[in-house]
């Protein structure tokens, strides 16, 4: 059941707010309601345990600064299907 709650806020933070909600067709209350929605499920992923197998594969595989892995795919279905 939606509940009213009272924000105070920057002026310019609330003009762009509603120029973002009227340009990508949402409310202001939807996209702040997405936005505490994202925060809290964030933290409960974050606080699952990660398994010892996991933890120690992690880091493992050390990739180039540049690497682009749309690219490294495109490439490889290229030479695939060539």
């Amino acid at each position: 059941m939606p509940t009213k709650l009272t924000l105070s806020l920057n002026d310019r933070i609330i003009a762009s707010a509603k120029a973002y909600a009227k340009k990508n067709r949402t409310s202001l209350s939807a996209l702040v309601e997405n936005y505490f929605r994202f925060l809290t499920e964030k933290k409960t992923k974050a606080t699952k345990p990660v398994s010892p197998l996991v933890r120690e594969l992690s880091g493992i595989i050390k990739l180039p600064e540049n690497f682009d892995p749309e690219k490294e795919y495109t490439d490889y279905l290229t030479r695939k299907h060539s």
